[in-house]
């Protein structure tokens, strides 16, 4: 019976979902039907993205020891260690959820906080596909521009959030991490 309710408090958000969509095809049926078939689009979007990234953090959890991301991605990495979380991020493939997992190994893997939000900056704002695109439809210029503006951005706030945000903060941020990925 624990086990029941464990597992119905940790889904009640999803729940929650399934009840109001069911009520919304109830009382308001082109609505509800509307509601779920984004529902189910955005799942199948998801379902095609998710396990290639968690593919990916399995070899990236497996081949790169901690001492390397120690060294090349942790605390006093230097620019090396931006380098390295910009372009990580930026070469990165798929919706801004998959950062999220990746920056979980990160963290468990001893990356320092400042390059982890670069690397979360980066992947939402400088991705290479992004660029091309921007490039072929509103021409080069801008897309360098934009570029040449949002590194040195990312770069800041991810060294503001790095100063703002407190060592017991930052301690739970990588506990949870730590749990989420064990």
């Amino acid at each position: 019976m624990a086990g029941i309710i464990a597992i119905l408090k940790r889904y009640r958000l999803l729940l929650l979902t399934g009840v109001i969509l069911g009520l919304l095809y109830l009382f308001w049926r082109p609505i509800g039907i509307k509601a779920a078939d984004i529902s189910m689009f955005s799942l199948k979007q998801m379902a095609l993205v998710i396990p290639p990234i968690f593919v990916l953090l399995g070899l990236l959890d497996v081949w790169v020891p901690r001492e390397t991301m120690v060294k090349y991605m942790g605390e006093g990495s230097g620019l090396t260690g931006i380098v390295l979380a910009v372009i990580l991020g930026s070469a990165a493939a798929g919706p801004l959820y998959g950062a999220f997992p990746v920056a979980g190994v990160f963290m468990k893997k001893g990356a320092s906080f400042s390059n982890i939000m670069i690397f979360i900056g980066a992947w939402s704002t400088t991705k290479v596909p992004m660029l091309l695109f921007e490039a072929s439809a509103l021409g080069a210029k801008f897309a360098v521009t934009r570029l040449l503006i949002d590194i040195p951005g990312i770069i800041l706030i991810g060294y503001i959030l790095n100063k703002i945000v407190s060592g017991k903060e930052k301690e739970q941020i990588y506990e949870g991490a730590k749990k989420l990925a064990a």
